[in-house]
């Protein structure tokens, strides 16, 4: 049994992944802003919860302390939550207010909760980091093209992060596994009902890299590399 921290934890692809990982016998500790929301989802999945507004890093920060305090060093920490930008946010049409917005929640609280909670994962030199970014970060493909720009801008972000702390963990050698996943387009709050995958399908890149086999010297990609971004289990290009 692992002790498992998942953030944005109360729906969509948080939930999903909690869910799933829960019925493994796993001991998850949820994380997200609506109390009565997560105390309800926590009750259905028999495990422990904490309520904290992520846009606030100093409350944050106190709250992933406390989970520490309380619970111990997660093995696995699973960051699923975020926000989308308006829809015009064009670079040279989006203001202060929604450029902090959504950087506070995708990228400022991510570095946030990393920086907290896999430090003492590192240290124990076991532990894998499985952070939700998009393929609307990339700096390729679909990626930085237009549009969107808070989103986009802070899902690169994302994508450096993971990239320069799996290389500061030595990319598995150390016992610490970090990646990023694109869940493609799910039906979430955010994706809509339209969207092509469920939820319980864009979970499941999180969950595999939650429970896979690594091995350093493993012959196929999957069982060798950590420090990239994921999409249906498999590498794609930044």
């Amino acid at each position: 049994m692992s002790l498992i921290i998942i953030t944005g934890g109360s729906r969509g692809l948080g939930f999903e992944t909690a869910k799933a990982l829960r019925a493994q016998g796993n001991q998850i500790v949820l994380v997200a802003k609506d109390k009565d929301r997560l105390a309800e989802v926590a009750a259905q999945l028999d495990c422990e919860y904490r309520a904290v507004d992520l846009v606030d890093i100093d409350a944050a920060k106190k709250t992933f302390e406390e989970i520490l305090a309380s619970f111990g060093t997660p093995e696995i920490l699973v960051l699923a939550h975020g926000v989308m930008s308006a829809k015009m946010s064009k670079t040279l049409k989006t203001d202060n207010e929604e450029w902090r917005r959504v950087m506070a929640i995708n990228l400022d609280s991510v570095f946030c909760a990393v920086n907290t909670l896999a430090a003492p994962m590192a240290e124990a030199r076991n532990g894998r980091v499985i952070i939700f970014s998009a393929c609307l970060g990339r700096m390729s493909g679909p990626g930085n093209a237009g549009g969107l720009a808070p989103y986009r801008i802070s899902k690169a972000g994302v994508n450096a992060l993971v990239r320069n702390l799996a290389h500061e963990t030595g990319l598995g050698s150390r016992g610490v596994l970090v990646d990023a996943i694109c869940p493609n387009h799910s039906q979430t709050d955010m994706g809509g009902p339209a969207a092509l995958l469920s939820a319980e399908e864009g979970a499941r890149t999180a969950i595999w890299l939650a429970t896979r086999n690594f091995d350093l010297n493993g012959s196929t990609d999957q069982e060798r590399l950590t420090g990239v971004l994921w999409e249906e289990m498999k590498v794609i290009p930044w």
